[in-house]
């Protein structure tokens, strides 16, 4: 498993040493949580946190835009140097021209679930994505504890995944912690996102990632 490690928990004061740290730690994947405070109700940051984020890094950059109409970022956030882009299904008025269009912009794309959004909204976008994520909790705050049925729902991504011999990655992100990235892992995830278990450590990004990563068994 992949462990995506999202700056939304981390020391804005000091974001890029706490990049470097969890980049040393282990983290696979540095993750951008991207909010506009229409979609979801928080305000983040844009594409020159991204680039910031970018420069302190050679780990894939994961952005996830939280956001409405997010056709009109894909450049910027391409440009910053996003490696993958997700986009939500509920935010796209023309899901797959959205998805092509990441991709010739030389990224990635993804497309996330919010939890109450079912997985079968999917189907017809399943086969040109390399990414699909499911929240596990309703977006917008980081901190927030993991909604127990989304597991079941993870089960049902995987297997739609596998039904069509798709590559994507099932990404999880939302209440991710030493307690149930193993559950996780055995229901199908193949890129966990943690924030508060990485960067709110009580020892730091290294020791968060060392405990996950025990709790994995890797």
């Amino acid at each position: 498993m992949k462990i995506a490690a999202s700056i939304l928990a981390c020391d804005f004061g000091r974001i890029a040493e706490e990049i470097s740290e969890a980049e040393g730690g282990g983290a696979d994947w540095i993750h951008v949580d991207v909010m506009d405070g229409r979609f979801v109700p928080q305000i983040t940051f844009g594409p020159l946190v991204a680039r910031a984020a970018r420069k302190a890094t050679s780990l894939p950059l994961d952005v996830h835009l939280m956001v409405e109409g997010p056709d009109a970022y894909l450049e910027a956030f391409v440009d910053a140097g996003a490696d993958l882009v997700t986009v939500h299904q509920e935010a796209c008025v023309h899901l797959h021209r959205t998805v092509e269009r990441i991709k010739e912009l030389g990224a990635l794309a993804g497309v996330a679930l919010n939890p109450a959004t079912s997985c079968d909204s999917l189907v017809e976008i399943l086969p040109f994505v390399d990414l699909v994520l499911v929240m596990s909790v309703n977006p917008g705050f980081g901190g927030q504890s993991y909604i127990q049925t989304m597991t079941a729902k993870i089960r049902r991504a995987r297997a739609m995944l596998d039904a069509i011999a798709s590559a994507a990655e099932l990404e999880v992100d939302g209440g991710i912690g030493p307690d149930n990235i193993a559950a996780l892992h055995a229901a199908g995830v193949s890129v966990a996102v943690a924030g508060s278990a990485v960067f709110g450590h009580a020892e730091g990004a290294r020791a968060g990632l060392a405990e996950l990563r025990r709790h994995l068994g890797t």
